[in-house]
């Protein structure tokens, strides 16, 4: 398959969503993308959902029924057929989608020296074994990057001797407090990284952190919005 990810070892790339989530991952490939040129019209979904006096949050979760009842030109029904047939493909394997209108997330600005928000590179973490998928339809499209490229943030020592400052408890519950915080999820990038910018309209699977997981998690993160316009994303 040639497409922008083939030549990149962290990403593994399919044509089918059976081997979307079916596909091991292995070695340094942490990232599956179902790659995908999509027609129809996203926009004119977003700007009529947009219009919905009860879409006013920064987060608002879009149900099947909402796509459904707007009035639609032939291409912004060829989008709303490829966004249905997503959510039930997912929901079909077991997961539990989210359509989401996005104006902004909640900004973690509490600290000078570290974020956990998810604007910040981050690994997502499971008691279980799972897995996280995403699809960005319309707006600003997410960032991964290799793992040999970042480093926790809490083994950055002006960081770490920073939280330490924080923390008022035993050494041995120092780390305790690093997970239960989500610092240890964070990452920084090395001055040469090169993120992947994931594109629109292509499904993703990204590895999780969880007890079974035999690779290194991905590491990602949300996109800066583009002023005045709505993010249309799937997330699970």
């Amino acid at each position: 398959m040639s497409n922008t990810f083939s030549d990149n070892s962290q990403i593994g790339t399919v044509s089918t969503f059976s081997d979307l989530v079916h596909t091991n991952f292995k070695g340094e490939m942490n990232a599956l993308c179902w790659h995908r040129n999509l027609d129809g019209d996203f926009k004119e979904i977003v700007a009529q959902l947009s219009l919905k006096e009860n879409i006013a949050e920064n987060i608002t979760e879009v149900y099947p029924e909402d796509l459904i009842v707007l009035q639609l030109s032939e291409k912004g029904n060829i989008a709303r057929e490829i966004i249905l047939n997503d959510l039930q493909l997912l929901t079909d394997f077991g997961a539990s989608p989210s359509l989401n209108l996005l104006k902004c997330y909640e900004r973690d600005d509490e600290f000078d020296f570290i974020s956990t928000d998810v604007y910040s590179f981050h690994v997502d973490r499971s008691p279980i074994a799972t897995d996280t998928f995403l699809c960005t339809y319309h707006g600003a499209a997410s960032d991964i990057v290799s793992n040999a490229q970042a480093e926790q943030k809490i083994l950055i020592p002006e960081i770490r001797a920073k939280l330490k400052e924080l923390y008022d408890g035993p050494e041995e519950k120092f780390e305790t407090f690093l997970e239960e915080n989500y610092f240890d999820l964070h990452y920084q990038l090395h001055a040469d990284a090169v993120p992947v910018n994931l594109g629109l309209g292509h499904l993703w699977r990204l590895a999780v952190d969880h007890p079974k997981q035999k690779v290194l998690p991905c590491i990602h993160r949300a996109p800066i919005e583009k002023d005045g316009e709505y993010r249309l994303l799937l997330i699970c």
